[in-house]
């Protein structure tokens, strides 16, 4: 003998509830789609920047070919990918600005400047690598404007400084990170410390040389004195100027750093 089921009671829903189960399974449907989208959008991007960058290292083995290879050379994939995100993915000017900063790492012979070579002018304290991080994670580079006097060095002492720290800094960024932070203190700064030439040169080796490394500029305390100075450089300092943020000590202890990691000269 066969047992038969009764057919299962039809369960009327509200309109209510059936909207709610139709927006449901559609924002499921959405949902999917667009993180299929993302991925595969993220996919063609790695694919598209992949190409871009073998075409530039093409070009630049064919019609640069004397130019240096390794890291920081014209075979480098990283520093090719990092110009072609400066240059907006242009190969005919990333290939530009690439090749004149490859040349000019040699000639200024980067690669072989070291702390000893660097150690007179270091010895100031006029600009030096904090030990810590910031609280976003970048190297912190803190200049001393107060301590520098332009009639005690040679400028190519002070930019070789420069270059050594910059490099430096590069050097500590954590993985995923790829900016550092740029601090002026500018407390104590008088007209014997302005230095117009050797401004221009920082942002036109950061505008050039290390594009989009610097994700920001302090100018901390700033005297009325400093005013003027910086309405001269600013048309000089080209895109720079716009990563420049006028601040209190106070606002870099409170938004820069934690108490354990804030530099001694701004600890109270």
């Amino acid at each position: 003998m066969s047992l038969r089921l009764p057919p299962a009671p039809f369960r009327h829903l509200s309109a209510a509830q059936s909207t709610t189960q139709i927006v449901s399974k559609s924002s499921s449907s959405r949902s999917f789609i667009n993180f299929s989208v993302r991925n595969c959008s993220s996919q063609t991007n790695t694919d598209s920047s992949r190409r871009l960058v073998l075409k530039v290292k093409e070009k630049l083995e064919k019609d640069y070919y004397s130019l240096r290879t390794g890291k920081n050379g014209r075979d480098d994939e990283e520093l090719i990918l990092w110009y072609l995100k400066d240059r907006r993915f242009s190969i005919e000017e990333t290939v530009s600005k690439l090749t004149k900063a490859i040349k000019w790492r040699q000639e200024f012979g980067v690669s072989e400047i070291s702390e000893e070579s660097v150690r007179r002018v270091a010895a100031t304290g006029k600009s030096y690598l904090h030990d810590s991080l910031d609280v976003k994670g970048r190297p912190v580079l803190i200049v001393v404007p107060s301590k520098h006097i332009p009639e005690m060095f040679e400028q190519s002492e002070d930019e070789r400084l420069c270059v050594f720290l910059l490099e430096k800094a590069l050097s500590r960024l954590p993985e995923g990170q790829e900016e550092i932070l740029g601090i002026f203190d500018l407390r104590g700064f008088g007209l014997k410390n302005s230095d117009l030439k050797f401004l221009t040169f920082l942002f036109d080796v950061l505008y050039l040389y290390y594009p989009r490394r610097m994700g920001q500029v302090l100018f901390v305390d700033a005297p009325f004195v400093f005013q003027p100075i910086w309405q001269l450089a600013k048309p000089l300092v080209k895109s720079y100027a716009s990563l420049v943020r006028f601040c209190s000590a106070d606002d870099v202890r409170k938004e820069y750093f934690t108490e354990s990691t804030l530099p001694a000269s701004f600890r109270h």
